[in-house]
């Protein structure tokens, strides 16, 4: 395989992790497979830059100067949000032109200011996707997934994110045994699907206000094989079906059927990921009733069966 050029834009206000998360992971490939990437950093004016933690980063160069890239990298931080036009003309004009175009968290926002992302659906840092959606009205914003691909172009959500996205274009590139390799080098799990949801339902979810939706919540998390339909929820919090419907979604910002879903959902994936149960305890445990029943859900939400789930997301046992 040809040798491929990494190239990460660096600027003031850039968030560091979103630039070296990514990186270690494409030089980690390199020291697994040399001659496989060259990876360069480069920023506007060839400077160094101030990331938003304080570190300078010292670039190999200026954008004007800097290589053709097979991965262009755009980071996100604070300075990704009010892009200097400099930099915005430069990613339009060479964006294009890099055969995978990747931003980190809001460096999203610096592709959608080139009008790179118009007419594509994309992600960014969930703090930030109501604000990309609203600036850029041409782009679809999936608040959603950890990464999102559409064509040569890959947006990732905040942060660690960038290096789930970064570990898949490397088993794209090298296969899957290598990007396992590499994960485990930098002790993080090569299982996050790009469509997995960029939090946890408890976390996504507000915290309710009132005891008894939130001994609601706590019930939900504990016990996703009970019977969790509108009716036996409200029962618990000793309202009616309807009150407790609406007062459940006016305090968390999620339907209970939505919460429901989601917790079960993680459960499943965690059994799936973390032990060697089979897939007909794991979809009883977890609420599902059928294994028919809980690969129609992991379809919906995931894309992709149990059974393949498992195949592709369980780390490895042995060191």
């Amino acid at each position: 395989m040809a040798q491929r050029t990494v190239l990460a834009v660096l600027f003031d206000g850039v968030q560091s992790l979103d630039v070296t998360g990514p990186v270690e992971v494409f030089a980690g490939a390199e020291l697994l497979s040399p001659g496989t990437y060259r990876i360069r950093t480069a920023s506007p004016d060839g400077a160094p830059v101030r990331t938003t933690s304080g570190l300078t980063l010292v670039p190999d160069g200026s954008l004007d100067d800097a290589p053709d890239a097979h991965t262009l990298l755009v980071p996100g931080g604070p300075g990704s949000l009010d892009p200097s036009p400099r930099l915005v003309d430069w990613v339009r004009a060479h964006g294009p032109r890099a055969v995978r175009l990747v931003s980190v968290c809001t460096g999203a926002a610096v592709l959608a200011a080139a009008g790179l992302l118009d007419g594509r659906r994309a992600t960014t840092h969930w703090a930030y996707c109501d604000r990309l959606a609203r600036d850029h009205p041409a782009v679809e914003i999936d608040p959603d997934p950890v990464y999102v691909r559409d064509g040569h172009i890959a947006t990732s959500a905040g942060v660690t994110a960038g290096i789930d996205l970064a570990l898949a274009l490397v088993e794209e590139d090298l296969g899957r045994d290598a990007a396992l390799a590499i994960a485990r080098h930098l002790v993080v799990f090569l299982r996050r699907p790009g469509n997995q949801a960029q939090f946890s339902a408890q976390l996504e979810a507000q915290t309710a206000h009132r005891e008894p939706l939130r001994d609601v919540q706590r019930f939900i998390t504990e016990r996703p094989d009970a019977d969790l339909s509108v009716e036996a929820l409200a029962a618990r919090a000793r309202l009616s079906p309807r009150h407790f419907a609406r007062a459940f979604r006016d305090e968390t910002g999620m339907t209970p059927g939505r919460y429901v879903d989601r917790v079960r959902l993680e459960h499943a994936r965690r059994l799936l990921e973390d032990t060697a149960d089979g897939i007909e305890e794991i979809s009883r445990t977890s609420g599902y009733g059928t294994p028919e029943g809980m690969r129609r859900a992991f379809v919906k939400a995931l894309g992709t069966p149990p059974a393949e789930y498992r195949r592709r997301f369980r780390p490895a046992t042995t060191p």
